[in-house]
Formats: structure tokens, sequence, C-alpha cells
């Protein structure tokens, strides 16, 4: 059984897009709908929060200095200690109702991003990818609600989850050119309509992935087989990354918006970042190289 501590206690609305930086032996993460930015280091429990002006959905480590965020309008870069942004792009001028959500680096230095309908439960979103030199690709609409984004050790598979529509899905991934194809379903999870959140890679190839109001984490062998599962002490755990000093530290981000206070008064939790000694380790970060 694997103990589940309680590292950040910060009430997070909506705690997301946690990623472990190697270099400065910190955890990032983002409440969404703070909006902020926080960082922690364990070897002090000091956590720090650096407020953003907007809304903002995730970030990644850029391997030059800084952070890369896919606020709620476009690509920026962000710079951790003030909290200044830098546009890049915007690749939907024109859908205001939506928002940018979940989103990572693959390992070749690209930032992938999803965007949602923030209004309503629409498939409005669409996947990009943001390339070294900044120019934004489309990937795929019909994205309801995007999470999940990661990649198998070999760069071979991609993963990517439709949280709305309970399902995980693998592709077959180009690593050259960036390009997913041969969408398939990876999990499942229609049945219980559970909800299937942030993801991280473990360095025996399996996924990691957060169950938004399913109150655990559960690990996939790369065949989709359920393979572990990790019930937390808050109902909205939103996203999980590997880190520590031997990156086997599994840290899980989470949520407390539109519990009542009944579900409150049971979740004192709700909102924080906890870690969970899983006995295995994770793999680093990969960088933005733009």
């Amino acid at each position: 059984m694997s103990s589940v501590e309680c590292v950040a206690p910060v009430e997070n609305i909506l705690g997301e897009s946690p990623v472990w930086d190697v270099r400065r032996s910190v955890l990032w993460w983002v409440d969404s709908r703070g909006p902020a930015l926080f960082n922690l280091d364990p070897s002090t429990s000091r956590t720090a929060r650096v407020d953003l002006p907007d809304l903002v959905g995730s970030i990644g480590l850029r391997e030059s200095t800084g952070l890369i965020a896919a606020m709620r309008r476009g690509f920026h870069f962000l710079e951790p200690e003030s909290g200044v942004l830098v546009p890049i792009h915007d690749p939907e001028p024109d859908q205001l109702e939506n928002r940018f959500n979940d989103g990572r680096c693959d390992r070749q230095g690209r930032f992938w991003a999803g965007t949602m309908n923030d209004a309503r439960r629409e498939p409005t979103g669409s996947l990009y990818r943001l390339d070294a030199d900044l120019r934004s690709t489309w990937i795929r609409g019909d994205v309801i609600v995007p999470n999940s984004l990661a990649w198998s050790l070999d760069s071979r598979t991609m993963y990517f989850a439709d949280t709305h529509r309970h399902r995980i899905f693998a592709y077959d991934f180009d690593p050259e050119l960036g390009q997913p194809t041969g969408e398939r379903v990876f999990a499942d999870l229609s049945l219980e309509a559970r909800r299937p959140d942030g993801s991280a890679i473990d360095a025996e190839g399996c996924l990691w992935n957060a169950e938004y109001a399913g109150g655990r984490v559960v690990r996939y062998s790369p065949a989709g087989k359920v393979d572990r599962v990790i019930p937390m002490p808050v109902s909205n755990p939103t996203s999980c990354a590997f880190g520590g000093a031997g990156l086997d530290v599994l840290f899980v981000t989470s949520a407390r918006q539109r519990l009542t206070p009944g579900q409150l008064a049971k979740e004192p939790l709700a909102g924080s970042v906890f870690a969970i000694s899983v006995g295995m380790k994770g793999v680093a970060e990969p960088r933005f190289r733009g």
C-alpha cells in the first residue's frame, strides 16, 4: 500500500500541470483558476506563489530559461519569478469561448496543448503542436476536454485523453515529424463514467493517470491494462508527475472547484499537492527548445 502525503496544502481551485525541474530541484504547477503559478522545494517544504493575469491551462520547462505556458488565449513565454508573460501565438483568436487546458513537451522539444470550450461541454476544442521555431500546427479537432498528453519511452506512441468522453487514446507517433496517426482506444472508462485527467510515464513505460472525480491514480501497462490503483484522500486528483532527487516520487495535483461545503468538510485537503512513494522511477521532463 503506497502512502500518500500532502506536501503543499495550497487549496487550489484547479491545480494542474505538475512539472519537476531537475535543474532547480523544484516542482512547478499552476492553479488554472487562481490563476497562479506555484513551486515547491521539497528539501525545505517551502511553497511559493506568483499570481498570473489570466487563466492558465498548462506549463512546460524551457531549454534556455523560464517556462512556456498555454494561457486562456494562446501560447506565451512565462518568467516564473515575476509572472511576466510574453505572447507567442494565439491559434484560435475567434474562438472566444475556448481556452487552453492540458499541455506537455515531447522529447523532441516541442510543446503540445489542447483547447476546450470553457462555457459549455461542446466539441469545439483542438490539439496543437508548437515547434521550436514558434510555429503552431493544428493536429486534430472535435475535442471536448483535452488531457493526458504523454509519450512512450521510445517516442513511438503518443497518449491523449478526452476527459468528457471517458477515454484515453493512443497513437502511432513519428518523433521526427511530430505527427500522430492511427488513433485507437488505449483505456475505455466510459462504462463507469470515470474521467481520465493528466498523466505521466514511468521508467518502465507505464502510464500513470489521475482520475478527476474518481479519487484515484491508476497505472496502466503499455497494453492498456490496469496494473495498479492508488486511492487518494481527495475526489478530484487532476494530474501527476515524477520528481524528487531520484525521480522516484509521484506528485499529484488536485482541485476543489464545484465541491459543496459538505464535501469540502469531508475533504479538507482538496486542492492540495500530494507526494506518493510508488516504488519506481519516472523519467526527466523534456524541455521546450524554442
